[in-house]
């Protein structure tokens, strides 16, 4: 059978060939080069930290990765682990802190679970035959539902013990992290399984042939059901990591996990159609994509970056696998045509290497020459000038002030990106900003992680949720590196100071009292937030309802829908309101995206007696107030809460703000009042018909 003589030419192939038999010599180049190119950019990339840290946040995503290698050598798919991840994080939460077992136990119930959701694929795949994409793609939203259904998208479990969370945060001698353990022992187990086992092999040959298997004896169900249980045994066991790593369990854990697993087991080598693939070649694949994210966090260059260059190794990867194999299949032929097709694959190989170099060479550029730009361009002369010795450092080194919103992409966030930069730039400060790309607590800490290695002076975090992030947080402060928190707050012992645009309480009441005024003080209206663990929304709704039950009794709350900061699903939430709720006369939205998607549902309901109000940008919404769709909205300066941030992250920094300090001259915002461990913008706005046009942001 194929696979046989696939194993007989093995035999027959020198020693190169043998080491590296799906071209995994292209990724020792990669990571080769990677390495070589962020020790010039990265700042303390190489260090035996960093490169421990590397190996931290290779975890969980490589325990999915070795599992799946298995499953893709069959010629099988399982597109479910990252659901089964968060399954398995609120199950382990409910289990200890509501059914109160000890922790041991609920962690073995754990995985479990686990072993369960392999076994419910493995029978669908063997028993009725099913293609593994179309059963793994139905569990993917059976087991994420299940998770969202059990907390229904709001529970978080958080508060664990400091021995469980070592296992995802701690450091045996100080330097090795612990759960890198559990990775090295994975690494060898299953490379044992496939490279010295008779069942190992007979994984190769169901990959080429399911039929010719069965004809050789193998049995093949028996087999593949053991491969389908042992995944969901592996996803189980990287939610526990997961959760020790992070400090919290939340239903959305292991979002997108599965399609990077998938990903490098592919950059790895192995084929999708079955019957090929190596551990070493995705450990290789595994750690050319993780080395790639960290390096361009210490180089100061944006996340985006990363998915870039992934997928053009991952095609050239792809590519050069094939040119080489085809040369392999196809007769030998002259010297001169032989050589030529080395070459060829050199070139092509050499183009890949040099198209990432000038990408992150290039993005590199753009960043230094845009600092020395803010650094050498104009401002008014005296209160530039004012400010920078204020807040410049004794040594005159520029301080490094790192800022993250909850989501880049966000209109909110980028609007306050305007007044961080502006603030940099008087301050003579050097601003990296970046973060997730959407509302992801994990995407958080890997940047803080990064951030600590690279050695800024000062953290700015705008938190999407506090447990998650406060643990690591905390490790910033014990590395001397000041931190603040500005828009969402985090736990009070996790940072030095909170920027806050203003109190809660003035939020909450500010909106309430507004609705109430465009209710006539009775009726319906329901709520479109953010996401329901949102930090800073919950507690204005917490001041809402306060102050709905304080002042206005004839007012009914009537629902909470979460947008998931998205103006789409905003808008849909939006329609089903005024389905499900016909009396509702006002809906409220309390997130950026979120208010013109509720205007814009409103509209094409043609309910002309429903009203919108909320919290969001007046750019977003002018024309839905210029129609009278949105009544109102409240807010606060966004450009001028990056703008204080800057400046109290620098000051910060520099020592000419202390403990204690009852205000700081924070620039044209003048004397900022701070209250205990509070640095507060001012009172909410309330932007309308009459003066939407006088703003611009």
């Amino acid at each position: 059978m194929e696979a046989i003589r696939q194993t007989n030419l093995q035999t027959e192939q020198p020693l190169f060939a043998k080491l590296f038999p799906n071209n995994e010599w292209v990724l020792l180049i990669v990571l080769s080069v990677e390495i070589i190119l962020f020790g010039f950019t990265g700042n303390n990339f190489l260090t035996a930290g960093n490169g421990f840290e590397i190996t931290r946040l290779a975890v969980e995503i490589g325990l999915l990765a070795l599992v799946m290698t298995l499953i893709i050598i069959t010629g099988g798919i399982d597109l479910s682990v990252g659901s089964m991840m968060g399954l398995s994080a609120v199950v382990m939460g409910a289990l200890w802190r509501d059914a109160h077992l000890p922790m041991p136990l609920a962690i073995l119930l754990t995985l479990l679970v686990g072993v369960l959701g392999g076994t419910l694929n493995a029978l669908i795949i063997t028993k009725l035959r099913f293609p593994p994409l179309i059963v793994t793609l139905g569990t993917f939203s059976l087991f994420r539902g299940m998770a969202e259904g059990l907390t229904r998208g709001i529970e978080n479990y958080s508060g664990f013990s400091q021995e469980f969370l070592f296992l995802g945060q701690g450091y045996i001698f100080g330097l090795i992290p612990a759960q890198l353990l559990i990775l090295i022992v994975a690494i060898f187990g299953i490379y044992w399984i496939l490279q010295r086992t008779a069942y190992g092999r007979s994984l190769y040959a169901i990959g080429f042939s399911q039929e010719g298997a069965r004809h050789a004896g193998i049995k093949v169900r028996r087999s593949l059901n053991i491969v389908y249980i042992l995944s969901g045994l592996m996803s189980s066991l990287a939610a526990v990591i997961y959760v020790a790593h992070l400090g919290q369990a939340k239903s959305d854990a292991g979002t997108g996990y599965e399609l990077m697993a998938i990903t490098a087991v592919v950059l790895g080598g192995a084929s999708i159609f079955g019957g090929r693939g190596t551990i070493p070649g995705t450990v290789l694949g595994l750690f050319a994509i993780v080395i790639l994210q960290n390096g361009l966090r210490l180089s100061g260059q944006p996340a985006e970056l990363a998915g870039i260059l992934t997928g053009v190794l991952l095609v050239a990867t792809i590519l050069i696998d094939r040119i080489s194999r085809q040369a392999a299949a196809k007769p030998k032929r002259e010297f001169l045509e032989e050589e030529e097709v080395r070459n060829s694959q050199v070139g092509i190989l050499s183009a890949v290497i040099l198209l990432a170099a000038i990408i992150v060479a290039g993005s590199n550029w753009m960043l230094v020459r845009s600092i020395r730009e803010s650094n050498s361009g104009s401002s008014s002369p005296s209160s530039s000038a004012q400010n920078q010795t204020a807040n410049a450092p004794a040594n005159g080194k520029k301080s490094v002030i790192a800022m993250m919103p909850k989501a880049k992409g966000d209109p909110y966030f980028i609007s306050c990106k305007k007044g961080a930069d502006e603030a940099a730039k008087e301050v003579g400060a050097e601003l990296l900003w970046d973060g997730p790309t959407d509302l992801d607590p994990a995407k958080q800490n890997e940047v803080v992680e990064a951030w600590i290695t690279r050695g800024v002076d000062t953290i700015a975090v705008s938190v999407e949720n506090k447990e998650a992030i406060s643990t690591v947080l905390k490790k910033a402060k014990d590395k001397g590196i000041k931190v603040v928190t500005w828009d969402a707050d985090a736990n009070k012992d996790a940072r030095d100071l909170f920027i806050n645009q203003a109190t809660p309480q003035g939020i909450g009441e500010t909106l309430m009292d507004e609705a109430a005024r465009v209710l006539g003080n009775k009726g319906e209206f329901a709520i479109v937030t953010a996401s329901l663990s949102a930090a800073n929304q919950n507690e204005w709704i917490k001041y809402i309802k306060a102050r709905l039950a304080e002042k206005y009794p004839d007012i009914k709350l009537v629902a909470i829908q979460p947008s998931d900061g998205d103006r789409d699903r905003a808008f849909s939430e939006t329609q089903n309101i005024l389905k499900v709720y016909p009396n509702v006369k006002l809906v409220m939205g309390i997130a950026a995206p979120a208010v013109p998607g509720v205007a814009e549902a409103v509209k094409q309901s043609g309910k002309t007696d429903v009203k919108v109000t909320g919290l969001s940008l007046p750019n977003m919404c002018k024309p839905y107030i210029k129609e009278g769709i949105i009544d109102h909205i409240v807010l606060w300066d966004t450009g001028n809460l990056g703008y204080l941030t800057v400046f109290v992250s620098n000051a910060l920094a520099n020592g000419t703000l202390k403990k204690g300090d009852k205000q700081i001259q924070a620039g044209k915002l003048k004397n900022i009042e701070i209250v205990e461990d509070e640095v507060r913008l001012g009172k909410p706005f309330v932007f309308n018909k009459e003066n939407v046009d006088n703003f611009d942001f």
